[in-house]
């Protein structure tokens, strides 16, 4: 028959029925946890954080967790959560130390801002990052106001995961991003189509500005043409 469980077990409220030496499996169990944890976010990547940093991010799920179940399950007794969210918060305080005064420990932990797009052409090595999809880096450019890409002159995937623009000026034409391509698909070109004209059509996936004697990209090679916007 199941024992009855009685209110205000104090033994069983502060120390549970663990032997003294859980405590040091507590601490061995929370730094395992900790590092797994820190490893895949840091793995997901900003985008997936917004505008936390890795390691608030990494507290707010760790103290989540060992505060709301000692909330509500009888058999996690206090002493055991507050040992693993004080383990928590002193591994925060230290890799936040270490951040200010080591930065190399700084790009690891909290990554560095990735160029996406460098005078209205989209970055090559972007091209292939899992930052942002080209759709995304649209949307978060047309929420800056931008309506083709001649109109920035540098834009930054900040380490928060959020997107940093620097205006040209003056401004030149692009490759056009108003009205969403989900919404309104720009009719695409080929080097052999009759229309096609040098200077007057960008590539679908860079933004570059076609050249005469190319039939394809000569930053990123592709071969997919569209109408500049100015």
């Amino acid at each position: 028959m199941d024992q009855i469980l009685q209110a205000f077990d104090w033994k069983r409220l502060l120390l549970g029925d663990e032997p003294p030496w859980f405590f040091v499996e507590i601490l061995f169990r929370t730094a395992v946890v900790y590092v797994y944890a820190l490893l895949l976010i840091r793995w997901l990547g900003s985008r997936t954080i917004g505008q936390l940093s890795t390691i608030e991010f990494l507290l707010v799920i760790a103290l989540g967790s060992a505060v709301g179940d000692s909330m509500f399950y009888p058999d996690v007794p206090l002493l055991h959560a507050l040992l693993v969210i004080t383990v928590v918060v002193v591994a925060n305080k230290g890799l936040d130390v270490l951040i200010a005064k080591n930065a190399s420990a700084e790009r690891a932990l909290d990554g560095v801002p990735e160029e996406a797009v460098r005078d209205g052409v989209i970055c090559r090595p972007f091209l292939s990052s899992t930052s942002l999809s080209q759709s995304e880096l649209f949307q978060q450019l047309r929420e800056k106001g931008i309506s083709q890409l001649g109109e920035v002159a540098h834009a930054y995937i900040e380490t928060d995961g959020m997107l940093s623009v620097f205006k040209a000026d003056p401004a030149h034409p692009g490759l056009p991003i108003v009205p969403p391509w989900e919404n309104i698909r720009p009719p695409e070109f080929t080097s052999g189509d009759r229309d096609f004209a040098a200077g007057q059509f960008a590539c679908k996936r860079c933004g570059a500005i076609a050249q005469e004697e190319n039939s394809r990209c000569l930053h990123c090679d592709d071969d997919r043409w569209i109408k500049i916007s100015a």
